[in-house]
């Protein structure tokens, strides 16, 4: 098990790591839920991203804690027609919560372009704040900001990689 403790007082995150179809996962989770889902290619890397992006809590390792959550997005991956229904802790600016939850509206197989998606929102936001709110996202495929495209219809940055983005994209339109 690895911990970090900032001080004595810090909230205590619990996480885990699974390999998928995309990489390695990362799974982390507070009391109240789903704090962050990285996927990346190197376990350490991953450790480091959580750290740097929850740098007030104490990181606790425990596959077990959350192994529930890991099946969940495991499962959802093979057949990602659903939402994926999580409980998640979101940890961000009212800009910033306004586009994830924006984006947990997208019904899976949709795709919205940067600018439409600013347009719906109930504070103001150009297309490249909804890009940046994007890019501050650390709970991949449950905030599917893959679902975010350029108003042409082309694939554009995706924090775990364009790659990943164009694959989540195809194995919904799959599904």
């Amino acid at each position: 098990m690895t911990r970090t403790t900032p001080n004595a007082t810090a909230e205590t995150i619990r996480y885990g790591l699974a390999p998928t179809s995309l990489g390695i996962m990362l799974v982390a989770a507070s009391t109240r839920g789903i704090a962050a889902i990285l996927i990346g290619d190197d376990s350490a890397t991953l450790g480091r991203e959580l750290r740097r992006s929850l740098p007030d809590t104490a990181l606790v390792e425990d596959s077990g804690a959350v192994a529930e959550a890991i099946g969940t997005i495991t499962a959802w991956l093979t057949a990602p027609c659903r939402p994926l229904d999580l409980p998640l802790d979101l940890r961000g600016s009212d800009q910033e919560l306004a586009v994830w939850q924006a984006l947990r509206a997208i019904p899976a197989g949709e795709t919205r372009s940067y600018g439409a998606l600013a347009r719906t929102l109930a504070v103001p936001a150009t297309a490249q704040e909804v890009g940046a709110a994007c890019a501050a996202n650390r709970i991949a495929v449950a905030i599917p900001c893959h679902r975010v495209i350029k108003a042409d219809g082309g694939i554009s940055g995706y924090r775990w990689g364009v790659q990943r983005k164009r694959r989540l994209l195809a194995l919904e339109a799959a599904a």
